[in-house]
């Protein structure tokens, strides 16, 4: 069985419960999450061994964090133990007008965006690993940790593996300037992925390509197969969202391989949690990949994904694939007894 690994920052979620906010409550609940818990675990509910390259510290926290990849599935033997402090994040849930809202935290000092590039044997790392997953949220965090996922990524490569990077641009992360400044490290990404998740905004904002006054169909077939000639990609897969006016969301996924487009249908729903739906759609379109299925089926499978991921609290959405193609029926279900 393939290993899928990512690279990444586990971080502490701290919840506001219901739909107070973090001025009116005095309680918080605690899970720990990151874009590679959420793709790495979705992935190990799929069937597949998912494992996570990351370093916790060693203090009890750290232990909570191990143990609760533990229980979402995910391998933690390539986990690495150092220093004092795990990034956080407090989410306040949104209702109806007033967007949800995330605040960061002791992330820049956290044992991972702090360890050292002695931390990692990237070779040894990247002869156990098949599937590389990275995302843009890490690669904003600081120059050493962009060294390190561009030498995994590397070894993973020379080593036979495949690459998947997901784009995940997070404007203030990067500050003034941000495109100017993400621009190269995203390119030297790019040059070594299979399997990119990005949108036409990507590629127009990031990249500067694709520009024109079109709507955003038009730009995105324009753009796309653009960047996948240019950096050698061999899939490009992402979704575009809309806000209906009874605030609900509509979702609609995007797949180009071998110079053809499939869509998903666009699909409908009200929104419990929106966190961790990008990673959903990513790990489904992984998933499909492995399992060489068609691109149409892949990518209704992770639209999917992506629309049952906003129905569950918490940012790592836990569902089989029988769970996931069910969602794809027209029925509304009733309680399973």
């Amino acid at each position: 069985m393939p290993r899928i690994a990512a690279f990444g920052e586990v971080m502490m979620r701290l919840q506001v419960p219901g739909y107070e906010t973090l001025v009116q409550s005095s309680r918080l609940e605690y899970s720990f999450s990151g874009t590679g818990v959420n793709v790495t675990a979705a992935l190990a509910r799929y069937g597949h061994n998912g494992a996570i390259i990351t370093t916790l510290p060693e203090t009890p926290l750290g232990d909570a964090a191990v143990a609760y990849l533990r229980k979402l599935g995910i391998d933690t033997t390539l986990v690495s133990r150092g220093g004092q402090h795990l990034g956080m994040y407090f989410l306040e849930n949104g209702f109806g007008v007033r967007p949800g809202r995330v605040t960061y935290t002791d992330r820049l000092g956290s044992s991972f965006n702090t360890a050292a590039a002695g931390n990692y044997d990237m070779a040894a790392l990247a002869s156990r690993v098949d599937v590389l997953h990275l995302c843009g949220i890490t690669l904003a965090m600081n120059e050493e940790v962009r060294k390190q996922m561009k030498r995994l990524a590397a070894e993973v490569k020379s080593a036979g593996g495949k690459v998947v990077f997901d784009c995940n641009y997070r404007p203030s992360l990067w500050g003034a300037d941000g495109y100017t400044l993400a621009r190269p490290h995203y390119e030297e990404l790019l040059q070594l992925a299979d399997t990119v998740m990005m949108n036409e905004q990507d590629a127009q904002f990031i990249l500067g390509i694709g520009k024109g006054e079109y709507d955003r169909i038009t730009q995105l077939k324009h753009a796309i197969p653009e960047v996948v000639k240019r950096f050698g990609i061999g899939t490009a897969a992402g979704t575009h969202r809309e806000i209906n006016d009874n605030n609900t969301h509509s979702l609609t996924g995007y797949i180009y391989h071998q110079g053809r487009f499939e869509f998903s249908r666009k699909l409908a729903f009200p929104v419990f949690d929106r966190i961790g739906a990008g990673d959903a759609f990513a790990s489904a379109v992984i998933h499909g990949e492995l399992q060489k299925y068609p691109p149409q089926q892949t990518v209704n499978m992770a639209a999917a994904a992506a629309m049952l991921a906003h129905t569950i609290v918490g940012d790592t959405a836990l569902f089989t694939e029988g769970e996931v193609l069910r969602a794809l029926s027209e029925h509304t279900l009733d309680v399973e007894r």
